[in-house]
């Protein structure tokens, strides 16, 4: 396309981006418009992509980071012939595919799940990570961004590790329009400033007017011509460019054009222009198996031995099994034991450095090209990562994470370390698995079963050594529990897991003794939750005692609980948990002032079987 051509295609974009929030009494036209020079340069020339082929080895990847501009994404999509015009006119409505931001679950052209602002490029790094260092296919990661989600620090866990790669493969389309949802960025229309940051991580720069269709044009050829680098173009923008009444101009973010018809008008009217978007090269991506039998390690009954230390031999020994696993950490992998898989499999693992929400959107990025992602750092600090796992189930992505030091029986070094609202966080996510498992074996059961999963997959693991008590030939599925003690003559029944069950198990034999028989449950499954085995223990022994080193809120006896949520008669149910803050003290020290120890859980045992007997 030539230049007017080129301009003609933009004031398409910007008038179906109009007519689509016009026609769903919402949405954002006013930020589409003023990226929309941007994208008709891109799709015309630049992008190479077989709309036919979303999974087309070869082509480029495009990520909307601020994904409010959905009309103008949708608008190309028509401009392509992706979708129609009677589709784009369903815009935000109950069924369509075209939702306010836009998702893969709904759209096989969409990468990944925006609309939290400040996600699009690390995500993105994450892509054109696994295009340099695993795909190797030649394709570039094209990711538009907002001036306002700059202000957030993901934007900048991102830079830096882009630049610290030196992603040649990955540009990121500033659009700089000057104005947030109520008044002004930070900095306006300073491009030097944002610039300078960019620079500051090793990233390439150029600045023009993004309105200027042949500066966009030469600024994408010099992105593409610039090795060694990632490359961010600034482009000076207008917000609702093209219809005086809204352009450049305060509160008029996240609604549609007070006269759309008179605004159409303005712009040039309705186009059905289409654009012949450049495929992609002949590629092939040599993708590793994604299925093999892993030798997994094997422990001896009896033996101690940290899940930690099971977690990331079991990931070593799966990573030899399949080429499809990679391996992520965020710069303690001494501490998770993912070292193991570094030092077997490095072309496969990859240091995120301490930086949460990077690890996770890195993760993201490589489960969109068909990558089986393992990403670990301690419990407590995935925390700081929660919105971009939030996020990454809206999107459906499938990624395993690990959170090791769980619970206060890490010891000495206090509460900043201690994971103790993880199973919580993570049972909230959409179609999330929650796993957490007592000992070496069945440790390395459940990393093996994580890869076959879908969703959000996370696994709890342990700082100390706690005693091998299954057998390497026990299996363990998803959704499972085990019954370690039962009899006839049981009272009352111990719901626990990992660290703490193993206590349980030392209150069980100390009530066994005094003629107290107890039944004792491994619940390691906490979502999906074994609901017949707890429903049948619950009619058998009439009261349940859970004992979790976690929070009392949303962990194991919150997930007991659920198991009769649906109506079935609801047994009493007794809660151990940790409720207060903890200090510095030894494991053993800990597990007792939180009230969760073998001896804590014996007393709450007898004043339970006494209630009842009283009774």
């Amino acid at each position: 396309m030539n230049t007017r051509q080129l301009s003609e295609l933009a004031q398409q974009l910007r008038v179906d981006s109009v007519r689509a929030a016009a026609a769903a009494g919402s949405g954002h036209p006013t930020s589409s418009m003023s990226a929309a020079d941007l994208m008709a340069v891109l799709l015309a020339h630049h992008m190479r992509y077989d709309f036919d082929r979303p999974a087309h080895p070869g082509n480029d990847r495009f990520v909307l980071s601020k994904g409010h501009a959905s009309p103008l994404l949708y608008a190309a999509y028509k401009a392509a012939g992706a979708i129609n015009d009677t589709e784009l006119l369903t815009f935000r409505r109950l069924g369509s595919r075209l939702e306010g931001h836009p998702t893969p679950r709904r759209l096989p052209w969409v990468e990944t799940a925006t609309g939290s602002l400040g996600q699009g490029l690390p995500v993105g790094v994450g892509i054109a990570l696994a295009g340099k260092r695993l795909d190797r296919t030649g394709y570039r990661v094209w990711v538009l961004c907002g001036d306002s989600e700059l202000a957030e620090g993901s934007i900048w866990e991102a830079a830096e590790h882009a630049g610290y790669e030196h992603l040649d493969n990955l540009i990121a389309i500033v659009d700089v329009n000057r104005l947030g949802q109520r008044g002004p960025t930070r900095h306006g229309h300073d491009l030097r400033a944002y610039a300078r940051r960019f620079q500051a991580f090793g990233w390439h720069t150029v600045e023009i007017d993004g309105h200027d269709v042949d500066a966009v044009d030469h600024a994408y050829d010099e992105a593409l011509s610039t090795a060694g680098q990632p490359t961010a173009i600034l482009a000076r923008t207008l917000k609702g460019k093209g219809v005086a009444s809204v352009q450049d101009r305060e509160g008029l973010h996240g609604k549609p054009l007070p006269d759309p018809e008179e605004a159409i008008a303005e712009l040039g009217g309705v186009r059905h222009l289409r654009v012949e978007v450049p495929h992609p090269a002949a590629a092939r991506m040599l993708h590793p198996a994604g299925s093999g039998h892993a030798e997994l390690p094997r422990y001896r009954t009896g033996d101690e031995v940290a899940t930690r230390d099971a977690y990331g031999k079991a990931l070593a020994a799966l990573g030899t099994a399949r080429g499809d696993v990679v391996a992520l950490d965020g710069e303690v992998s001494d501490s998770t034991r993912s070292e193991f898989f570094a030092k077997e499999h490095p072309d496969r693992f990859f240091e995120c450095y301490i930086a949460e929400q990077q690890l996770v959107a890195t993760s993201v990025g490589m489960a969109t090209r068909g990558w089986v992602p393992y990403a670990s750092t301690f419990a407590a600090f995935l925390t700081r990562a929660y919105d971009f796992v939030r996020m990454a189930s809206i999107g459906g992505a499938g990624i395993n994470l690990v959170g090791s030091h769980a619970g206060v029986a890490i010891g000495q070094d206090g509460p900043s370390q201690m994971g103790l609202e993880d199973l919580a966080m993570f049972r909230t996510v959409y179609g999330s698995t929650v796993l957490y498992p007592c000992d070496a074996n069945q440790t390395a059961k459940l990393v093996a079963e994580m890869a076959g999963l879908d969703g959000i997959r996370y696994l709890r693991t342990s700082r100390g050594a706690t005693p091998v008590i299954y057998s390497a030939t026990e299996e363990f599925p998803i959704g499972g529990s085990k019954v370690l003690r039962a009899s006839g003559e049981d009272r009352l029944t111990v719901v626990a897991a990992g660290v703490t069950l193993h206590e349980a198990l030392a209150a069980a034999d100390a009530l066994d003794r005094e003629g107290i028989r107890v039944r004792v449950i491994d619940l390691y499954s906490v979502k999906p939750v074994d609901r017949r085995t707890l429903r049948e223990a619950a009619e058998t022994t009439g009261c349940l005692l859970t004992v979790e080193d976690h929070r009392e809120e949303g962990g194991i006896g919150d997930a007991v609980l659920d198991a009769f949520a649906d109506g079935h008669p609801v047994p009493r149910v007794v809660r151990l948990a940790v409720r207060t803050m903890p200090g510095s003290a030894t494991p053993a020290e800990q597990l007792h002032a939180a009230g969760i120890d073998a001896g804590s859980i014996a007393a709450a045992a007898r004043a339970l079987v006494e209630t009842v007997v009283v009774r």
